[in-house]
């Protein structure tokens, strides 16, 4: 691309922007990614100067777009960042969480590193099996997700955190969006609103600065600030495709056809969501009788608890070793549109 950026006029472009049709240069789009976040920031109030935040870095290209983009607006030393090892095969690797460290910590920011394993007892790779050798097909995106959720929420309360921040992007909140509306779930759609209180006094509320952001604006990014990638995919992608996997398709064709839909239909999202989620009940959600976690009051056992229990573990680590452990809860304040 030999052009001249559309937006300074000076610098070649080497970046073409489908969804605004500009050619920009590497300044004028790293400073347009930027913008973006930070005005989601300040337009839901997602946290405030001197909050203590918990910021969850996977190592991918997306966290280290957010860590960039935190450390410049956010004082480095109210961020704590957790990186959980999943325990995937050929995915997990000890470099790459080496150069998550060595990245962060030229930011000032420290990162403390977990698994899965250490707080269930199990890698994702072996509860996946355990539970597929028992007949139950639940994707192993589910026992990821919750599991990550349950760590990220734990270190959230115990470092007095006001907000978790992650790096879900543009097209992982209309992904989400869409499956919420196939299942009929209309409180998870409600929930994906950045408004939306949090369902229970022990969920610290996530915030996501990224989510006007493509993930292929993510991968540009990272690749021109020079970011390591991670080159390994996850073993279960392809192995056990899920509803999420085949609407991720069907939105990528529609934004092909017409460049921007995404983040149109997240707009009005917003909009037509806005008054139900400001609604939302805040102490939605009853107690697991097993580890004390949060949970439907129409369960007795929290959703990690029960996915576990089908997969044959009945006694998890984290069912001893942190209920009834003394947690520090962050304060709350409610976000408001500025």
């Amino acid at each position: 691309m030999s052009s001249v950026c559309d937006v300074c006029g000076k610098r070649p472009a080497v970046v073409y922007q489908a969804h605004t049709g500009r050619k920009l240069c590497r300044e004028c789009f790293l400073n347009d990614v930027r913008a973006r976040a930070i005005r989601e920031i300040k337009r839901w109030r997602m946290f405030e100067e001197g909050d203590t935040l918990l910021l969850g870095l996977s190592g991918g290209k997306d966290s280290y777009v957010l860590l960039d983009i935190l450390a410049r607006t956010h004082d480095p030393g109210k961020i704590v960042a957790v990186s959980i090892i999943e325990g995937i095969p050929g995915y997990n690797r000890e470099e790459d969480i080496d150069r998550l460290r060595r990245v962060a910590r030229d930011y000032g920011v420290d990162v403390i590193v977990t698994s899965i394993r250490e707080y269930t007892g199990h890698s994702l790779a072996e509860m996946v099996l355990r539970a597929w050798r028992r007949k139950v097909r639940v994707s192993p995106c589910t026992y990821c997700g919750i599991s990550r959720r349950r760590i990220l929420n734990m270190y959230a309360r115990m470092y007095g955190a006001r907000r978790t921040v992650t790096a879900h992007n543009l097209d992982d909140e209309v992904q989400t969006a869409v499956v919420n509306l196939l299942r009929g779930d209309r409180i998870g759609l409600i929930r994906l609103h950045p408004l939306a209180p949090p369902a229970s006094p022990l969920i610290v509320p996530r915030v996501k600065p990224l989510r006007k952001v493509y993930e292929w604006e993510t991968a540009t990014y990272a690749y021109l600030m020079g970011f390591p990638m991670q080159e390994t995919e996850c073993m279960f992608i392809n192995m056990a495709p899920t509803l999420r996997a085949r609407v991720r398709e069907a939105l990528y064709q529609a934004e092909t056809v017409r460049p921007g839909s995404l983040l149109r239909m997240l707009e009005a999202l917003d909009t037509i969501l806005a008054p139900l989620a400001v609604e939302a009940p805040r102490d939605a959600l009853g107690r697991c009788s097993r580890c004390g976690e949060p949970t439907s009051p129409s369960r007795s056992l929290c959703k990690l608890c029960e996915l576990l229990e089908k997969a044959g573990v009945e006694k998890p680590v984290y069912s001893h070793l942190f209920a009834g452990s003394t947690i520090k809860s962050g304060p709350t304040h409610s976000g408001g549109e500025g």
